[in-house]
C-alpha cells in the first residue's frame, strides 16, 4: 500500500509538471569542456538585449534530477510566470537541472542516523561549477547586473546554495536557502555578510532544521544584521510552498545590492 501511494504521488508530479505551461522559459544548453548543463531561463517582458538585468538563479532539489530540462520547474516555476511579479520585479530568471548521478554541493549522509558530513574544502561539482560558469557568460555579455545577481535553492540546492555563498560571497547580493544544510564553520568564515533568508520546517526529517538554526544562532551571535530566519512550525521538508508564498520574499531580494567598486 505504501509502495502504492509513493507511486501515485510520482505520478500526480509528472502529471501536474505537464500540466503547467512553462513555455516562457526558454529551453537552453551550456556546453563546456565536455559537459553539458541544461537549463531553462525566463527573460523580463520586453526584455532589452542591450541592457543589464537582475539575475536569479535557483537550485532545484534532488527528486527533480535529470535531464529532461522540465522537471527543475516543479517547485518556484509559477512564482515567476506571476504578471505581478514580471511587471514589479523584472529580471533574468535561470533553472538549471543537475544530473541524477550529481549534486551541486559535495557531502556525505548516514543513511541510519541521517547526519550530514561536509569534507573541509571540497572542490566543486560539476554541475555547481556549470552554473558558475553560466552567470559568468551573462556577465560577461553584458546581460547580467552585476550587483543584482540572487541564488537560492531548495533542499539539495539549498545545500549548493550555501555552497556556492562560501565559494563567491562577493559574487552574490542575497541568497534564500530553502531546507538545506551547509558546513557552518566554513560559512561563517567566508560569507556570513551575505544578506540571507533561511526558511526551514520545524518538522523536517528529511533535513533537520538543526542546520539552519545553528547557523543563524552563530550569525546573531557575530552581530549579523543581514539574516533573516523563518521556521515554520508546521511544515515538513516541503517548507518551499511557504517559502514561495512569502509575499515579502521578491521585495526583501530585489532591496539588496552590492556596493558599487570604487
Amino acid at each position: 500500500m505504501k509502495k502504492l501511494l509513493v507511486l501515485i504521488g510520482i505520478l500526480c508530479c509528472c502529471q501536474y509538471v505537464s500540466a503547467q505551461d512553462f513555455s516562457a522559459f526558454k529551453k537552453k544548453e551550456f556546453v563546456r569542456n565536455g559537459a553539458t548543463l541544461p537549463y531553462r531561463i525566463l527573460y523580463p517582458v520586453n526584455y532589452k538585449k542591450r541592457k543589464a538585468y537582475p539575475v536569479i538563479v535557483f537550485l532545484h532539489g534532488s527528486g527533480e534530477r535529470g535531464n529532461d530540462n522540465e522537471k527543475q520547474l516543479l517547485h518556484g516555476g509559477n512564482l515567476f510566470l506571476k504578471k505581478n511579479i514580471r511587471k514589479y520585479f523584472q529580471a533574468i530568471v535561470i533553472f538549471p537541472q543537475c544530473p541524477k548521478d550529481s549534486t551541486w554541493a559535495r557531502y556525505k549522509r548516514d543513511l541510519k542516523t541521517r547526519e550530514l558530513t561536509f569534507l573541509p574544502d571540497p572542490e566543486p561539482t560539476v554541475p555547481q561549477t556549470l552554473v558558475k560558469e553560466l552567470i559568468d557568460s551573462l556577465v560577461e555579455n553584458g546581460k547580467a547586473d552585476t550587483r543584482r545577481i540572487y541564488l537560492g535553492g531548495l533542499s539539495l540546492g539549498g545545500f549548493g546554495t550555501y555552497d556556492m555563498l562560501s565559494r563567491y560571497p562577493d559574487y552574490f547580493a542575497a541568497a534564500f536557502p530553502i531546507c538545506g544544510a551547509m558546513d557552518i564553520p566554513r560559512f561563517l568564515e567566508r560569507a556570513r555578510n551575505v544578506p540571507l533568508w533561511i526558511f526551514h520546517g520545524a518538522l523536517d526529517e528529511t533535513v533537520s532544521p538543526m542546520y539552519d538554526r545553528e547557523l543563524y544562532a552563530a550569525l546573531m551571535t557575530r552581530g549579523v544584521t543581514t539574516v533573516t530566519y523563518t521556521e515554520y512550525p508546521k511544515d515538513g521538508h516541503n517548507s518551499w510552498d511557504d517559502a514561495f508564498a512569502e509575499p515579502r520574499l521578491l521585495p526583501w531580494l530585489f532591496s539588496n545590492k552590492k556596493r558599487k567598486e570604487k
